[in-house]
């Protein structure tokens, strides 16, 4: 990594998500909702790629419970595989379990290479949905799973002034798609069992517990780890947040979908 590369989540936002989402996560629900969007699927034996892996969370999780033979992490951040390589070597899951760098663009896998394609609200970062169903599609094998989450739109064209003041505020690069277009992509590269569930009522109330317990129980902790200024900032995107779900606008969302075999 170049000593001027920018991160999208340095140490302090690190810091941050992990305190409000818990060790390995940094997208709402934990283990929790890794399991919500795995559901029934048996996974013992499989292949399972996690794209976007982050710091490790969900893919140590689904190591320890759900019996993979082998669970692969992406991500283009170095920083955020080393961290997820700690913790799959803190729970003795590294027989099983590993970890890449990968640079923007298609995925460096042979056709066929996974069972399962997982990944927890970090494709909201990949704007060409067309292109990463059709990259999963490939990726996967006959019959096999795309199981994810994400960070929708709850409409197509320009988002609102509240939705621009929320992406603004993030600062991060979203590519925020509406429910038909994720539809319309999948469909479009072969999937069948489509499946996409609204988690919107669920996160309205989560996120305003988040946003409460930053500004409360969690504030003292984080203070001396991230500074104030970098503190009341986080809270401010949560606030505005709030506003973009409760207005429907914004929709976490619950993706499912099978390659034929």
């Amino acid at each position: 990594m170049g000593a001027t590369e920018v991160l999208e989540y340095d140490e302090s936002m690190i810091s941050l998500l992990e305190a409000v989402w818990g060790e390995g996560f940094m997208s709402p629900g934990g283990a929790d909702e890794v399991d919500r969007v795995l559901g029934n699927k048996d996974l013992s034996g499989s292949r399972v790629l996690d794209i976007g892996c982050g710091i490790g969370g969900a893919a140590v999780h689904i190591a320890l419970t759900r019996q993979p033979s082998r669970i692969t992490g992406i991500d283009i951040e170095e920083n955020l595989v080393d961290r997820a390589m700690d913790l799959a070597e803190r729970n003795n899951v590294t027989a099983i379990c590993d970890f890449q760098r990968v640079e923007p663009g298609p995925l460096p896998f042979e056709p066929g290479s996974f069972d399962i394609v997982f990944s927890k609200d970090s494709i909201i970062h990949i704007a060409d949905k067309s292109g990463l169903a059709n990259d999963v599609h490939q990726l996967l094998s006959p019959g096999g799973w795309f199981l994810a989450s994400d960070w929708l739109c709850g409409y197509e064209g320009e988002p609102s002034a509240q939705m621009q003041a929320y992406i603004n505020a993030e600062g991060l690069d979203f590519g925020l798609a509406a429910p038909e277009v994720y539809q319309k992509a999948l469909e479009a590269a072969g999937f069948i069992d489509i499946e996409l569930e609204e988690r919107n009522t669920w996160y309205r109330t989560q996120a305003r517990a988040e946003r409460d317990n930053l500004a409360g129980p969690l504030y003292d902790e984080l203070l001396g780890q991230v500074g104030e200024e970098f503190l009341i900032r986080e809270i401010d995107v949560w606030d505005k947040m709030i506003v973009v779900l409760d207005s429907g606008e914004h929709r976490p969302t619950l993706l499912r979908a099978r390659k034929r075999k």
